[in-house]
């Protein structure tokens, strides 16, 4: 752990300078933003919490309710935000992102919603960071991506299609809901193989095992919770799955190597 340090804004549209103590040395370039939300009675509730240095967690950035937004840890710094996670194949999440922890109380505070002013600066603050970092829209993510076991934020009431129509992210439209065949907890077989390889394939940590097991309904309640908010309940319905394979078949390309 290091200890608090002469620091300021790597970005413009930083309001406030509140460093925290939480942070160590990045092992790896960025190229992934992780959106969260605070889950706590109130903005200086989490801020505390992330300044604590007992409490062992962090994060770059602090999106308020009314657009300020607060720089904790300098982007060059590894925050302390994803905790245990895995995206693409990759463990250390924090070490390849950055962090922005969205003031809201969460699913422990009924879901409250994000105010259009916070939503604005949210898509300000993620928009200079991808331009910046050259980060894919595919890599925008949200904590229960990278933890789908451990994470629910930032929550099904997040806007993911504001910051989409703004050119942050990737999206595609829902799959309206309809009947026809579903996989749920329990099922087995080549169907469920199947899934979870086009989950693995997208980036989600989940290994095919040919069983609907918790691990499966973890990842696809976060994966409905970012892609398909119409209904959040762990069962891949047609919806579900049609959805995912459009967002698999219409992810951007890696940038080509440098020789």
């Amino acid at each position: 752990m290091s200890g608090p340090v002469e620091m300021r804004a790597d970005c413009c549209l930083v309001t406030t300078l509140v460093p925290s103590p939480n942070f160590g040395a990045r092992r790896a370039p960025v190229d992934m933003l992780v959106l969260h939300y605070t889950g706590m009675a109130s903005a200086e509730a989490a801020v505390e919490q992330l300044r604590n240095p007992a409490a062992e967690v962090s994060a770059h950035y602090v999106v308020l309710e009314d657009g300020g937004i607060i720089q904790m840890v300098p982007e060059a710094q590894r925050a302390w935000h994803a905790g245990r996670s895995s995206w693409e194949g990759i463990t250390d999440t924090n070490s390849r992102s950055i962090g922005i922890e969205i003031v809201n109380g969460g699913h422990d505070f009924g879901l409250p919603a994000f105010p259009g002013a916070q939503i604005a600066a949210v898509i300000a603050l993620c928009a200079d960071l991808q331009a910046r970092h050259a980060i894919r829209a595919d890599r925008v993510l949200a904590h229960s991506d990278v933890a789908p076991d451990r994470k629910q934020d930032p929550g099904e009431n997040f806007p993911w299609e504001a910051l989409h129509a703004a050119g942050i992210g990737h999206l595609v439209p829902e799959t309206p809901l309809t009947g026809g065949r579903f996989l749920m907890p329990g099922d087995y077989g080549e169907p469920v193989s199947a899934l979870q390889a086009l989950f693995a394939l997208y980036g989600y940590g989940l290994e095919v095992t040919g069983v609907f097991d918790p691990a499966t309904t973890q990842v696809v309640t976060a994966f409905q919770r970012h892609f398909r908010r119409t209904r959040v309940d762990g069962i891949a319905d047609a919806s579900t799955i049609t959805t995912l394979h459009r967002l698999v078949t219409s992810r951007p390309a890696p940038a080509p190597l440098m020789v």
